[in-house]
């Protein structure tokens, strides 16, 4: 990935006021030639991230918040692949999910005539687009202004996420990465969290770039391989999650078919209407 000059080097000679942490540059061949991200040794606190944002916005350093799940593992152990990560601004949005999108019907379709049915494609409603239907486009962002700044938002999420981490998370902790935008977070380290899904995460960084745009999107949240961004405009009709739906489903087809009750139109109305934090996991 095309990269911007990295100041995590000289991390501690920035003036920054940081708990005790450590550097990563662990990554799947090996020790990379610069570090990847800054990590907290110890909990995050609610004002971590907002506090980060502002004072490492001058160094070009963005907040998120990194988890070791259930399994406990952290950045050092994710696998990052930074060698294979190309630049998400080289890669359009609408044609990164339409391939997706066509993709996973073509495997859901093989998958139905090994069973003998081929069925599914043609009895698919195509007011709800789902395996079997045709690319739907892009949604619109929604038409109302947003009620609250963006970063104001993630760092209501940031907040009530490290306030109870534990619960739910398997503890989290404040990172620091090198990137210029919210989206770009995960190509920045190489993360390789939707391997099984798409090898060149920048891709769908390009995807996370246009929700920035459409819907006041911020990455918040990092795993292994999960993901949590929060949504400054989120869809606010039912019309507009269904529409919204189809582009998670190419984004992150396990948030679907892998959780109950595997309905396009039930996760518009359960996960993406009126939400302000989007969750995502790839097996």
């Amino acid at each position: 990935m095309a990269t911007l000059p990295n100041p995590l080097p000289d991390l501690a000679a920035s003036g920054l006021v940081l708990p005790p942490g450590s550097l990563v540059d662990a990554t799947l061949d090996g020790p990379w030639h610069e570090p990847l991200l800054w990590h907290a040794e110890g909990p995050a606190a609610p004002r971590d991230w907002p506090d980060l944002r502002a004072a490492g916005r001058r160094l070009g350093l963005l907040p998120v918040l990194v988890t070791g799940g259930r399994r406990d593992q952290w950045p050092k152990d994710w696998d990052l692949c930074p060698d294979d990560t190309s630049y998400p601004g080289d890669h359009d949005a609408e044609e990164v999910l339409a391939g997706y999108w066509a993709d996973h019907v073509d495997h859901a379709d093989d998958a139905d005539d090994e069973l003998g049915d081929g069925s599914a494609a043609d009895d698919h409603d195509e007011d709800s687009p789902g395996p079997g239907s045709s690319w739907p486009g892009l949604a619109p962002g929604p038409a109302r202004e947003a009620a609250e700044d963006a970063d104001t938002v993630a760092a209501g999420l940031a907040g009530v996420i490290a306030a109870d981490a534990d619960a739910w998370l398997g503890g989290a902790r404040i990172a620091l990465v090198p990137a210029r935008r919210s989206a770009d977070i995960p190509a920045a380290i190489g993360w390789s969290g939707p391997m099984n899904h798409e090898n060149d995460v920048a891709r769908l960084c390009a995807v996370l770039r246009s929700w920035e745009d459409r819907f006041d999107a911020r990455v918040v949240v990092l795993g292994f391989d999960t993901m949590i961004v929060s949504v400054g405009r989120p869809p606010a009709t039912i019309e507009e999650a269904r529409a919204l739906a189809a582009e998670h489903y190419a984004f992150c087809p396990d948030n679907i078919d892998q959780a109950p009750p595997h309905d396009l139109d039930a996760y518009a109305e359960k996960a993406v209407l009126n939400q302000e934090a989007w969750s995502f996991w790839w097996d």
